[in-house]
């Protein structure tokens, strides 16, 4: 089970990833997150919002970026699982 941030709004992508197991934690729409919660996640899926503004660009996240804008919720959980 992997532990994913997800974009508000991509609900067809967390109810997806929630049925195939994976613990889904919905970002909050303005992305002022704590960065020390971001640390915690393995992937972060967003709808085409720049990596920045939910503080990607901090060195201590790790967590894989992925933009689901164009792919199907099988396409996400595939690149995921990459």
């Amino acid at each position: 089970m992997k532990k994913i941030g997800i974009e508000a709004g991509l609900t067809n992508v967390a109810d997806f990833l929630i049925s195939k197991g994976h613990s889904v934690r919905t970002l909050d729409g303005l992305m002022v997150e704590d960065v020390s919660s971001l640390k915690n996640l393995d992937a972060i899926v967003v709808g085409g919002l720049s990596a920045n503004t939910i503080g990607y660009d901090d060195p201590e996240i790790k967590a894989q970026l992925i933009n689901a804008d164009g792919l199907t919720p099988q396409e996400v959980e595939n690149k995921i699982n990459e």
